[in-house]
């Protein structure tokens, strides 16, 4: 079923025993960026909610869920992310910090800043991502943030 068909009601109901919205699909996380250095990932899924496509709004409305074991890419843009924790417990790499995070905590990362979501629990953990629909894609952090953030003791076990 296409997004669009999801919510022509209006409303896209949520099944809390399979943690998930009828008729939402799952997607590809991201197109593979190669051998990157820090892009790449493992246990993530990706839902698209909602869309300009779907609904007349200028955002996008993702929920990420990450397997145990799971991570992220370590990447930048420019555009900000305001995530909502929502189910289980994770981290987040944030600049030179790293946050645990439990559901309905939220998180800002503002524009340029290195970021990375993990998994090192034995639940899947998800989070919302509301994001501006025209975006700039996911970039590699810099051989400068690379070096910082690996010889950060809070950061280093997550640069990879």
């Amino acid at each position: 079923m296409s997004l669009k068909s999801a919510m022509s009601s209006g409303v896209v109901n949520f099944d809390p025993r399979a943690f998930r919205w009828d008729g939402i699909e799952e997607q590809a996380y991201k197109f593979s960026l190669g051998d990157q250095r820090g892009m790449g990932w493992r246990g993530v899924l990706r839902f698209t909610i909602s869309d300009p496509a779907a609904a007349p709004a200028s955002v996008e409305l993702r929920y990420f869920e990450l397997a145990p074991g799971g991570y992220s890419s370590l990447e930048k843009h420019a555009h900000v992310h305001i995530i909502v924790a929502i189910r289980g417990r994770g981290r987040a790499l944030v600049g030179d910090s790293v946050y645990e995070l439990t559901p309905f905590d939220v998180v800002h990362v503002a524009p340029l800043t290195p970021h990375r979501w993990i998994n090192d629990g034995d639940e899947p953990f998800g989070f919302l991502c509301p994001v501006d629909a025209d975006r700039d894609p996911p970039q590699p952090v810099s051989d400068q943030e690379w070096e910082r953030l690996s010889h950060n003791p809070a950061t280093a076990p997550y640069v990879f």
